[in-house]
């Protein structure tokens, strides 16, 4: 983002100040409603096991494939 000052000379006190509200309003801008459902993180995904293949038969297949629910 850039910011120019096309008329006066204001002190570093002022510009901070605009740039501050600035900030603020775009942060707000960007963040979700209030009451808005949070995104579901990937690591609860069930397609995260379905996406790879499915383990060989062995003696510690048992241990691969469990899901915590």
């Amino acid at each position: 983002m850039n910011i120019k000052v096309v008329r006066g000379n204001p002190t570093p006190e002022e510009l901070a100040a605009a740039l501050a509200v600035v900030r603020v309003r775009a942060a707000a801008a960007a963040a979700p409603p209030p009451g808005a459902p949070a995104p579901r993180d990937s690591w609860a995904d069930p397609s995260r096991i379905a996406a790879r293949r499915l383990p060989q038969p062995g003696p510690v297949t048992w241990a691969r494939t469990y899901w915590p629910g």
